[in-house]
């Protein structure tokens, strides 16, 4: 276990009860508090830390302000088969280590992405959908997650002489990991079982607003890196996509660009518009999310202003979903419908005519079409369109809410999407949760709304109270604000969720 230590807060202290309570031996594993010069109350802290526990070791060294040399220290001296990468402020869940170890054992891995939660923050979902013993780069979603909190392999590291760069580098992280991925024999995915606490504290550092002059050279090192393992073709705009979208499109987009003042914005396009000329050809484009392509032709085309009015535009774009109907079945089942509306000054905001090809081709931003036709065209998004509705938890205080997806509308008709929920699927035997608020997740063309379901109160009061086979009694309720919740009351407790259910089988079976 390697750790880059640099005067840590009260935080560290979970960081270590984490590592006393992994169900791996502690003398099959040890720890490397690599302290990056923080101070003489450091070190006796750290120096405490170790007294007792003969399995951690504390390296001092000189400081260097970032953490790539503390971690190389840290591969230098460690005596483990695998290394494992954790940082001061995050943690482990209780079986990770030997989880780890035994999957990189079974598979020979060299890499092992261990499914990480995010604390306090979102992470990407796709990547960690399944296990996946030999993941393929290009393929699989391994870049998704770049952080190098990964077991590797300590013989694979000191082989292949994969290093952090030392010193202050940003996107030091991808470096390292894109070298190993490039170098691996076997990468393995481990997502069934939950492993590392990426913890977001309040005061964090964002990377919204970077450095344009200094930032962008770092990425370069990374794009270098790519081409220097890969020859011009699919892979290689595969994987410089990656970079362009989320380090170059996603910080010229919606909100976060409108936000910019417009000196910073136009320091950040006199650096980025020319590194795109030069880095991203027309291959890497085509597989861009709509949006990001329209953003993209603008960027090449150098219409700063219109990619300022694009991001105003996202930004005041307006999404409504109004549940018009719902009734209960017999059987249980709450039917809903809603309408969807995407609305911009009042008109609809994402408009599309069918031209002469035969495809789709946005209309409802004149100022656009000047842009190469394929821009204005979304494919396949469309195809995508969706509308998922959700349980978001309203009764979770000062912990933040939770969500639970209910059901999925593919490709629905926004005027009216009908979906169906099943308390007793939505609701388990012994769920304390009892009142829940209904959000709809829309996608539409390449963009994604989060907004509350409205109603008003007729529509509601017209759906009533559940049937028998709903389980525990239910029914919809109007928030202060125009919202709609699930509520779940409980007479006859989990006698009556038992009943419902064993009348359903009965049911079934006689069908």
């Amino acid at each position: 276990m390697v750790v880059p230590v640099f005067r840590p807060g009260p935080t560290f202290d979970d960081l270590i009860a984490s590592f006393d309570r992994q169900t791996l031996p502690a003398t099959e594993f040890e720890v490397l508090l690599c302290d990056d010069g923080s101070g003489a109350e450091t070190h006796a802290r750290l120096t405490e830390v170790a007294r007792t526990r003969p399995h951690v070791r504390v390296l001092d060294l000189p400081h260097s302000g970032w953490p790539g040399t503390p971690r190389n220290r840290g591969v230098e001296a460690a005596s483990g088969t695998y290394v494992q990468f954790v940082d001061q402020d995050d943690w482990l869940f209780d079986g990770a280590l030997k989880k780890l170890c035994d999957y990189a054992d079974l598979h020979g891995s060299d890499v092992v992405v261990g499914r990480e939660v995010g604390i306090g923050r979102d992470l990407p979902a796709r990547i960690f959908r399944r296990d996946i013993p030999r993941a393929t780069l290009g393929k699989d979603p391994l870049l998704e997650m770049l952080t190098p909190h990964k077991l590797f392999r300590t013989s694979f590291l000191r082989a292949n002489d994969i290093r952090f760069p030392d010193g202050k580098v940003r996107l030091e992280d991808h470096l390292f990991v894109m070298e190993a991925y490039f170098a691996a024999d076997t990468i393995s995915i481990l997502a069934s079982e939950p492993c590392y606490a990426w913890v977001k504290h309040p005061g964090s550092a964002s990377s919204s607003r970077i450095d344009p002059e200094s930032y962008f050279p770092h990425l370069e090192a990374v794009l270098d890196l790519v081409e220097a393992h890969t020859e011009p073709g699919r892979l290689r705009d595969r994987l410089l996509r990656h970079w362009y979208r989320g380090k170059i499109l996603k910080r010229l987009a919606g909100r976060r660009m409108v936000k910019y003042p417009a000196a910073y914005r136009e320091r950040l396009l006199r650096v980025v518009a020319p590194l795109v000329q030069k880095r991203f050809g027309p291959g890497v484009d085509g597989g861009l999310a709509f949006p990001h392509r329209i953003r993209s032709a603008l960027l090449r085309a150098g219409r700063w202003e219109d990619l300022a009015r694009f991001a105003r535009f996202e930004t005041d774009v307006e999404c409504r979903a109004t549940m018009t109907s719902a009734t209960w079945s017999r059987g249980g089942g709450l039917h809903l419908t809603l309408r969807v509306t995407i609305t911009h000054d009042g008109d609809d905001a994402l408009a599309f005519e069918t031209n002469t090809a035969g495809a789709d081709r946005l209309v409802s931003l004149p100022w656009l079409a000047d842009l190469p036709a394929d821009a204005l065209v979304p494919g396949r998004e469309l195809g995508n369109d969706r509308v998922d509705l959700a349980l978001s938890d309203v009764v979770s205080g000062d912990s933040g809410a939770s969500e639970r997806k209910l059901v999925s509308q593919e490709q629905p008709d926004l005027g009216a999407v009908a979906v169906t929920i099943d308390p007793l699927k939505t609701f388990g035997p012994t769920d304390a949760l009892h009142s829940a608020r209904l959000t709809a997740k829309v996608r539409r063309a390449g963009w994604t709304f989060d907004v509350p379901v409205q109603a008003d109160p007729d529509t509601l009061a017209r759906a009533g109270r559940s049937p028998f086979l709903a389980g525990r009694a239910c029914e919809l309720v109007a928030t202060d604000d125009g919202g709609v919740e699930l509520r779940r009351e409980w007479p006859g407790g989990q006698l009556k969720d038992s009943a419902g259910r064993a009348m359903r089988r009965w049911r079934a079976r006689r069908k």
